[in-house]
Protein backbone atom coordinates (compact mmCIF):
# COMPACT_ATOMS: atom_id res chain seq x y z
CA UNK A 1 0.00 0.00 0.00
CA UNK A 2 1.58 3.43 -0.96
CA UNK A 3 0.11 6.37 0.00
CA UNK A 4 0.79 9.65 -2.40
CA UNK A 5 -0.47 13.14 -3.13
CA UNK A 6 -1.19 13.94 -7.18
CA UNK A 7 -1.21 17.33 -8.53
CA UNK A 8 -0.05 21.18 -8.38
CA UNK A 9 2.12 22.13 -5.67
CA UNK A 10 -0.41 23.25 -2.95
CA UNK A 11 -3.15 21.55 -4.67
CA UNK A 12 -2.28 17.47 -4.47
CA UNK A 13 -4.92 15.11 -3.59
CA UNK A 14 -4.65 12.47 -1.75
CA UNK A 15 -4.36 8.60 -3.46
CA UNK A 16 -2.95 4.88 -2.50
CA UNK A 17 -0.99 2.75 -5.41
CA UNK A 18 -1.56 -0.82 -4.84
CA UNK A 19 -0.68 -3.92 -6.89
CA UNK A 20 -3.07 -5.86 -8.20
CA UNK A 21 -3.12 -9.89 -7.85
CA UNK A 22 -2.41 -9.97 -12.14
CA UNK A 23 1.05 -8.16 -11.42
CA UNK A 24 -0.30 -4.27 -12.83
CA UNK A 25 -0.59 -1.11 -10.46
CA UNK A 26 -3.50 1.07 -10.20
CA UNK A 27 -4.03 4.50 -8.48
CA UNK A 28 -7.30 4.71 -6.33
CA UNK A 29 -8.39 8.35 -4.99
CA UNK A 30 -8.70 8.91 -1.42
CA UNK A 31 -11.32 11.45 -1.35
CA UNK A 32 -13.91 9.62 -0.09
CA UNK A 33 -11.85 9.29 3.23
CA UNK A 34 -9.71 12.60 3.32
CA UNK A 35 -9.44 15.74 2.21
CA UNK A 36 -5.35 15.49 2.29
CA UNK A 37 -3.05 12.93 4.18
CA UNK A 38 -1.82 15.03 6.98
CA UNK A 39 -1.28 14.80 10.68
CA UNK A 40 -4.95 14.53 11.93
CA UNK A 41 -5.86 11.70 9.22
CA UNK A 42 -3.03 9.82 10.44
CA UNK A 43 -4.23 10.53 13.84
CA UNK A 44 -7.31 8.97 13.34
CA UNK A 45 -6.26 5.91 12.17
CA UNK A 46 -6.60 6.65 8.60
CA UNK A 47 -4.09 4.24 7.22
CA UNK A 48 -6.50 1.66 8.50
CA UNK A 49 -9.51 3.07 6.97
CA UNK A 50 -7.61 3.22 3.64
CA UNK A 51 -6.86 -0.51 4.22
CA UNK A 52 -10.16 -0.77 4.89
CA UNK A 53 -12.10 1.03 1.69
CA UNK A 54 -9.53 -0.84 -0.82
CA UNK A 55 -10.93 -4.45 0.93
CA UNK A 56 -14.52 -2.90 0.68
CA UNK A 57 -13.74 -1.76 -3.06
CA UNK A 58 -15.34 1.94 -2.48
CA UNK A 59 -12.34 3.71 -3.87
CA UNK A 60 -13.06 4.92 -7.31
CA UNK A 61 -9.98 4.66 -9.91
CA UNK A 62 -8.14 7.69 -10.22
CA UNK A 63 -7.40 7.32 -14.04
CA UNK A 64 -5.61 10.36 -14.39
CA UNK A 65 -2.58 9.84 -11.77
CA UNK A 66 -0.53 9.20 -14.42
CA UNK A 67 -0.54 12.98 -16.03
CA UNK A 68 -0.42 14.46 -12.19
CA UNK A 69 2.80 15.91 -10.38
CA UNK A 70 3.59 13.49 -7.67
CA UNK A 71 4.25 15.73 -4.36
CA UNK A 72 5.58 14.65 -1.05
CA UNK A 73 3.75 12.13 -0.02
CA UNK A 74 1.90 14.02 3.23
CA UNK A 75 1.18 17.57 3.66
CA UNK A 76 3.11 20.03 5.06
CA UNK A 77 4.63 18.46 8.61
CA UNK A 78 4.48 20.36 11.91
CA UNK A 79 7.87 19.53 12.07
CA UNK A 80 11.21 17.90 10.79
CA UNK A 81 13.71 16.43 12.76
CA UNK A 82 17.49 15.48 11.37
CA UNK A 83 19.40 13.35 12.45
CA UNK A 84 23.35 13.75 12.10
CA UNK A 85 26.14 11.36 11.73
CA UNK A 86 23.81 7.65 12.51
CA UNK A 87 26.04 6.19 10.03
CA UNK A 88 29.48 5.01 11.47
CA UNK A 89 30.94 5.44 8.09
CA UNK A 90 29.74 8.56 7.83
CA UNK A 91 30.85 9.87 10.96
CA UNK A 92 34.21 8.40 10.01
CA UNK A 93 34.32 10.47 6.82
CA UNK A 94 32.99 13.57 8.49
CA UNK A 95 35.60 13.46 10.41
CA UNK A 96 33.81 12.29 13.74
CA UNK A 97 33.59 9.51 16.15
CA UNK A 98 30.58 7.52 15.70
CA UNK A 99 27.80 9.79 18.01
CA UNK A 100 26.82 7.88 21.83
CA UNK A 101 23.57 9.78 21.66
CA UNK A 102 21.60 10.66 18.24
CA UNK A 103 22.90 14.35 16.93
CA UNK A 104 19.31 16.22 16.68
CA UNK A 105 18.57 19.23 14.46
CA UNK A 106 15.29 20.72 12.86
CA UNK A 107 14.52 21.74 9.58
CA UNK A 108 11.95 24.22 8.37
CA UNK A 109 8.92 22.89 7.22
CA UNK A 110 8.87 25.17 4.30
CA UNK A 111 12.32 23.13 3.12
CA UNK A 112 9.66 20.02 1.85
CA UNK A 113 9.00 19.15 -1.73
CA UNK A 114 8.18 16.94 -3.89
CA UNK A 115 10.22 13.55 -5.06
CA UNK A 116 10.23 14.86 -8.71
CA UNK A 117 10.26 19.06 -8.58
CA UNK A 118 13.88 20.82 -9.72
CA UNK A 119 16.14 21.50 -6.65
CA UNK A 120 17.54 25.01 -6.25
CA UNK A 121 20.80 25.30 -5.19
CA UNK A 122 21.68 28.90 -3.03
CA UNK A 123 22.76 31.39 -5.31
CA UNK A 124 26.23 31.50 -3.88
CA UNK A 125 26.63 27.75 -2.78
CA UNK A 126 29.80 26.14 -3.69
CA UNK A 127 30.01 22.87 -1.10
CA UNK A 128 26.08 21.31 -2.15
CA UNK A 129 25.20 18.17 -0.75
CA UNK A 130 23.73 14.93 -1.36
CA UNK A 131 22.15 12.65 1.59
CA UNK A 132 19.35 9.91 0.59
CA UNK A 133 18.00 8.86 4.10
CA UNK A 134 14.61 7.32 5.43
CA UNK A 135 12.06 8.97 6.89
CA UNK A 136 10.06 8.29 9.73
CA UNK A 137 6.42 9.52 9.46
CA UNK A 138 4.89 10.14 12.96
CA UNK A 139 1.14 8.81 13.13
CA UNK A 140 0.40 9.61 17.14
CA UNK A 141 1.86 11.77 19.33
CA UNK A 142 5.09 11.30 20.99
CA UNK A 143 6.18 13.46 24.55
CA UNK A 144 8.46 11.46 27.31
CA UNK A 145 7.66 8.19 25.91
CA UNK A 146 8.83 5.47 28.70
CA UNK A 147 10.20 2.93 26.25
CA UNK A 148 11.63 1.99 23.22
CA UNK A 149 8.34 -0.50 22.40
CA UNK A 150 6.46 2.59 23.37
CA UNK A 151 7.86 4.71 20.73
CA UNK A 152 7.36 1.75 17.85
CA UNK A 153 3.67 2.38 18.34
CA UNK A 154 4.09 5.62 17.54
CA UNK A 155 5.27 4.86 13.84
CA UNK A 156 3.11 5.69 11.19
CA UNK A 157 5.27 5.04 8.32
CA UNK A 158 8.60 5.61 6.18
CA UNK A 159 9.23 7.40 3.05
CA UNK A 160 12.44 8.72 1.04
CA UNK A 161 14.12 11.09 1.82
CA UNK A 162 17.24 13.56 0.44
CA UNK A 163 18.49 15.76 2.77
CA UNK A 164 20.47 18.49 0.47
CA UNK A 165 22.78 20.14 2.82
CA UNK A 166 25.27 23.29 2.07
CA UNK A 167 28.83 21.83 4.04
CA UNK A 168 30.13 25.70 3.42
CA UNK A 169 27.10 27.35 5.50
CA UNK A 170 27.07 24.07 7.22
CA UNK A 171 30.76 23.32 8.95
CA UNK A 172 33.87 25.63 8.93
CA UNK A 173 34.73 28.62 10.97
CA UNK A 174 32.87 30.12 14.10
CA UNK A 175 30.33 31.09 11.20
CA UNK A 176 29.35 27.54 10.98
CA UNK A 177 26.26 26.53 11.83
CA UNK A 178 24.05 23.29 11.00
CA UNK A 179 21.20 25.23 11.08
CA UNK A 180 22.35 27.54 8.12
CA UNK A 181 23.65 24.17 6.26
CA UNK A 182 20.05 22.26 6.38
CA UNK A 183 17.40 24.63 6.34
CA UNK A 184 17.45 25.99 2.07
CA UNK A 185 14.67 25.81 0.21
CA UNK A 186 13.38 22.42 -1.71
CA UNK A 187 16.45 20.90 0.90
CA UNK A 188 13.85 18.26 1.81
CA UNK A 189 12.70 16.37 -1.01
CA UNK A 190 10.16 13.35 0.08
CA UNK A 191 8.19 10.38 -1.42
CA UNK A 192 7.28 9.76 -3.70
CA UNK A 193 5.03 7.26 -1.28
CA UNK A 194 4.31 6.67 2.64
CA UNK A 195 4.77 2.81 2.94
CA UNK A 196 2.76 1.69 6.66
CA UNK A 197 5.43 1.10 9.16
CA UNK A 198 3.35 -2.93 8.97
CA UNK A 199 4.06 -3.50 5.65
CA UNK A 200 7.96 -3.28 5.47
CA UNK A 201 11.18 -3.79 7.28
CA UNK A 202 12.57 -0.51 7.82
CA UNK A 203 15.66 -2.13 9.64
CA UNK A 204 17.13 -3.95 6.28
CA UNK A 205 16.30 -1.36 3.85
CA UNK A 206 18.80 -0.69 1.07
CA UNK A 207 19.87 2.94 0.41
CA UNK A 208 21.66 4.07 -2.58
CA UNK A 209 22.01 7.43 -4.10
CA UNK A 210 23.50 8.43 -7.86
CA UNK A 211 24.60 11.54 -9.42
CA UNK A 212 24.06 12.86 -13.08
CA UNK A 213 23.86 8.58 -13.51
CA UNK A 214 27.17 8.16 -11.57
CA UNK A 215 26.37 5.65 -8.00
CA UNK A 216 27.16 7.39 -4.81
CA UNK A 217 25.94 5.94 -1.82
CA UNK A 218 25.08 2.21 -1.57
CA UNK A 219 24.04 0.86 1.66
CA UNK A 220 21.59 -0.58 4.66
CA UNK A 221 19.84 1.06 7.31
CA UNK A 222 20.65 -2.38 9.04
CA UNK A 223 23.80 -0.31 9.81
CA UNK A 224 22.08 2.29 11.60
CA UNK A 225 23.74 3.17 14.41
CA UNK A 226 20.17 4.38 16.47
CA UNK A 227 17.41 2.80 14.93
CA UNK A 228 14.07 4.51 14.08
CA UNK A 229 12.17 3.43 17.77
CA UNK A 230 15.27 4.73 19.40
CA UNK A 231 15.08 7.92 17.63
CA UNK A 232 11.20 8.42 18.06
CA UNK A 233 11.86 7.91 22.07
CA UNK A 234 15.03 9.78 22.18
CA UNK A 235 13.15 12.92 20.36
CA UNK A 236 10.28 12.52 22.52
CA UNK A 237 12.21 13.42 25.71
CA UNK A 238 13.01 16.91 24.47
CA UNK A 239 10.43 17.53 21.47
CA UNK A 240 6.32 16.73 21.99
CA UNK A 241 6.61 14.93 18.17
CA UNK A 242 2.58 15.77 16.83
CA UNK A 243 1.07 13.23 14.47
CA UNK A 244 2.71 14.10 10.63
CA UNK A 245 5.62 15.34 11.54
CA UNK A 246 8.77 13.61 9.92
CA UNK A 247 12.21 12.63 11.71
CA UNK A 248 15.17 12.08 8.92
CA UNK A 249 17.13 8.99 10.09
CA UNK A 250 20.67 10.18 9.11
CA UNK A 251 22.40 9.02 5.80
CA UNK A 252 25.46 6.82 5.32
CA UNK A 253 28.47 7.19 3.75
CA UNK A 254 29.23 8.24 0.14
CA UNK A 255 28.46 12.15 0.07
CA UNK A 256 30.85 14.81 -1.50
CA UNK A 257 31.88 15.85 2.32
CA UNK A 258 33.90 12.72 2.21
CA UNK A 259 36.06 14.37 -0.34
CA UNK A 260 35.94 11.05 -2.62
CA UNK A 261 33.38 13.43 -5.07
CA UNK A 262 33.16 16.27 -6.45
CA UNK A 263 29.94 18.93 -4.97
CA UNK A 264 26.95 20.04 -6.89
CA UNK A 265 26.88 21.92 -9.57
CA UNK A 266 23.83 23.49 -11.60
CA UNK A 267 22.59 20.66 -14.22
CA UNK A 268 23.40 17.64 -12.21
CA UNK A 269 20.67 14.85 -11.45
CA UNK A 270 20.64 13.31 -8.20
CA UNK A 271 18.74 10.30 -7.45
CA UNK A 272 18.19 8.62 -4.22
CA UNK A 273 16.29 5.70 -3.67
CA UNK A 274 15.20 3.47 -0.27
CA UNK A 275 14.12 -0.55 -0.95
CA UNK A 276 10.28 -0.50 -0.84
CA UNK A 277 10.20 3.30 -0.96
CA UNK A 278 10.54 4.45 -4.01
CA UNK A 279 13.27 6.57 -6.07
CA UNK A 280 13.61 10.44 -6.38
CA UNK A 281 14.66 12.43 -9.00
CA UNK A 282 16.56 16.15 -8.91
CA UNK A 283 17.70 18.72 -11.57
CA UNK A 284 20.27 20.62 -9.43
CA UNK A 285 19.10 24.68 -10.95
CA UNK A 286 21.41 27.72 -9.56
CA UNK A 287 18.18 30.02 -7.40
CA UNK A 288 17.87 33.20 -8.94
CA UNK A 289 19.50 32.47 -12.47
CA UNK A 290 17.71 32.10 -15.49
CA UNK A 291 16.88 28.15 -15.73
CA UNK A 292 17.41 26.80 -19.59
CA UNK A 293 16.08 23.39 -20.76
CA UNK A 294 13.01 21.42 -20.93
CA UNK A 295 9.68 23.37 -20.66
CA UNK A 296 7.98 23.83 -17.01
CA UNK A 297 5.20 20.56 -17.84
CA UNK A 298 8.59 18.51 -18.63
CA UNK A 299 10.84 18.96 -16.09
CA UNK A 300 9.72 16.83 -12.91
CA UNK A 301 9.99 13.65 -15.81
CA UNK A 302 7.80 11.74 -13.87
CA UNK A 303 9.39 8.26 -14.18
CA UNK A 304 6.15 6.09 -14.11
CA UNK A 305 7.91 3.10 -15.42
CA UNK A 306 10.10 3.52 -12.21
CA UNK A 307 7.08 3.82 -9.92
CA UNK A 308 5.62 0.83 -10.94
CA UNK A 309 8.92 -1.53 -10.75
CA UNK A 310 9.93 -0.21 -7.44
Amino acid sequence: MKIMRLGDNGKEQPAVLMSLEDGSERYFSLLPLTRDVDGAFLAAGGLGKIREALDAGTLPVLAEAAALRIGPPLARPGAVVGIGMNYAAHAAESGSAPPEIPVVFLKPTNTVTGPYDPAPMPPHSSKYDWEVELGIVIGREASYLESVAEAKKCIAGYVTANDFSEREYQLPGAAGQWTKGKTLPGSTPLGPWLVPAGDIDAGNLRLRSWVSGEARQDSSTSELIFDPPTLVHHCSQYMRLEPGDVILTGTPEGVALSGRFPYLQPGDVVEVEVEGLGRQRQELYRAGQPRSGQPAAQEQEKPQEQLQSR
